[in-house]
């Protein structure tokens, strides 16, 4: 059997590993540490599993134990930082935490010289989204503009490999295509990928012109394409900007795709990551009905996988959402499953980005210790500073840390780093919120209605402008929006608004008092 991760073939067989067309020599015992691990990858192995596979149950020291875990990692590009293959759970164990996709030996097939012909596999595609990036043409004719764009190349594709949620070919195996002429759907099938980045570079007048385009490897359409032209005055700060922008457009532009082709899809034909994506799309909506079906979904998708750990945070964040949008016809309720399926969701894996701010942001909403969700959220933008949820969560953290300056810096990144995002209406809410708190309720006003357009019958949004309207005395404003409010939720009280949103602020409140809104 062969096993494909990253740019490496695990081949049991022959008892080979090979990274691109190189022979990497591992030691006989790390070998099968790493066989195990694999093979066992659906689960958390423990120290115990572990000598009574690889030491046949002999006493081992941790130390022993951890040197041969250290030379695993060491063989594979890994380290006991990074962990982007084998991941060390505190008091659990071990898990091979990367994605492998299995390839059977073809009958009297043979590897001459040491080389894996990669080029003639054809790849299975992994559950989650996966792409390539690959070199980008120099179009100028002078070499300097080669390291250029290679140096691009491997920013995008190092931000891209911070998300969790993406499968990222690395740069030695996309490298391989330098200079040839492609053909996507060709290169899509040897590197196993449903997308392609490809782009160029051309100097001119002092400039840079980046061209760049995604492609979808199996259908070969274009889903995004873009031109970037900036002046060579920091080529370093150049290549930060473009990252960037590339990454905050194709990133979301992928998982939206993913989420259409998962709605297209029949429901017996349903994986836990298919229904994973429909939760996402109902999320997005921030009704109280989508709200309630992405809890239905989410807890499909955990119990079709128990060790969904992105599963358990997005149903811990829905219900944390349904108190916090007064949407919770029993808060306590709500409070009590959010908070335990965000401890779930940690317990599986808390080194992801996107479960560690989702995490920040139900504890500061439910439990409310502003230390230990200020160092989480911190931790998640550090993990992944390329990611708009990461940011967005952060300035929710700090908003309900009493911290509305820091909170509006983060937001703003947020907005950099995600400016299509569907879920942009939540950003502009949290800028205004802390606006509101600054008592800046011009500029709140401006922010609610950038989230109004996004989302037009989101209610937070109608809720912020009347309680902004009143403020400034503009009456006729804000009794219009509280007439937005009760047409699209009627049943809205501030009691049961307070009661279901405790940490809503006095000053909010009372511009929902002036502005009409029944108590």
């Amino acid at each position: 059997m062969r096993y494909l991760f990253a740019e490496y073939v695990f081949d049991t067989d022959r008892r080979e590993l090979h990274r691109g067309a190189n022979v990497v020599s591992v030691a006989p015992q790390v070998f099968d540490l790493i066989d195990y691990l694999i093979r066992n990858r659906e689960r958390v192995v423990s120290k115990d599993d572990l000598i009574k596979a690889i030491w046949n149950g002999r006493s081992v020291s941790d130390a022993a134990l951890t040197t041969r875990l250290n030379a695993a990692r060491i063989v594979i590009g890994d380290s006991g930082d990074e962990q982007r293959f084998i991941k060390t759970l505190q008091r659990k164990g071990f898990r091979f935490v990367g994605a492998v996709r299995e390839a059977k030996e073809p009958a009297g097939a043979t590897v001459a010289d040491d080389q894996v012909e990669l080029q003639k596999l054809d790849l299975a595609l992994p559950d989650i989204p996966s792409i390539a990036v690959l070199p980008f043409e120099n179009m100028s004719g002078d070499p300097e503009q080669e390291y250029f764009a290679d140096g691009m190349v491997e920013e995008i594709i190092t931000a891209l490999s911070r998300f969790k949620s993406l499968f990222v070919i690395a740069r030695h195996s996309s490298f391989a295509f330098r200079g040839k002429a492609v053909d996507i759907k060709e290169v899509g099938r040897r590197l196993g990928v449903r997308y392609v980045l490809e782009g160029s570079v051309r100097k001119a007048s002092g400039k840079v012109r980046i061209a760049g385009q995604l492609i979808d490897a199996v259908t070969g359409a274009h889903l995004w394409a873009d031109r970037f032209e900036r002046g060579l005055a920091d080529v370093f700060a150049l290549q930060d900007e473009v990252t960037v922008a590339v990454v905050s457009a194709i990133q979301p532009k992928m998982i939206q795709t993913e989420i259409e082709m998962a709605t297209q899809r029949r429901p017996e034909n349903l994986t836990a990551y298919d229904l994973f994506l429909r939760s996402m799309q109902q999320y997005y909506l921030t009704t109280r009905e989508s709200l309630a079906e992405a809890i239905r979904l989410a807890h499909c998708a955990l119990e079709l996988d128990p060790r969904f750990g992105s599963a358990a945070a997005l149903a811990g964040d829905c219900h944390a959402s349904n108190v916090a949008f007064g949407y919770a016809n029993d808060p306590q309720l709500d409070c009590k499953e959010a908070v335990r399926l965000a401890r779930l969701a940690l317990r599986i894996d808390d080194g992801d980005p996107d479960i560690l701010s989702r995490v920040a942001v139900i504890s500061a909403g439910m439990v409310g210790e502003s230390d230990a969700e200020i160092e989480m959220a911190d931790r998640a933008v550090a993990l992944n500073p390329n990611s708009w949820r990461t940011w967005n969560n952060r300035g929710w953290v700090y908003i309900m840390a009493g911290l509305p300056e820091e909170a509006i810096l983060s937001f703003e990144r947020a907005i950099r780093m995600s400016p299509v995002d569907p879920l942009l209406h939540m950003t502009f809410l949290g800028i205004a919120h802390a606006l509101i708190g600054l008592r800046r309720f011009d500029e709140a006003i401006v922010a609610l209605k950038r989230a109004l357009r996004h989302n037009p019958s989101f209610v937070p949004a109608c809720r912020g402008l009347a309680s902004a309207f009143a403020h400034l005395g503009r009456d006729a404003e804000a009794h219009a929006a509280a007439g937005r409010v009760l047409e699209i939720d009627p049943s809205f009280t501030i009691s049961a608004h307070t009661a279901r949103s405790p940490k809503s602020s006095k000053l909010f409140i009372e511009g929902l008092r002036k502005a009409g809104l029944p108590e």
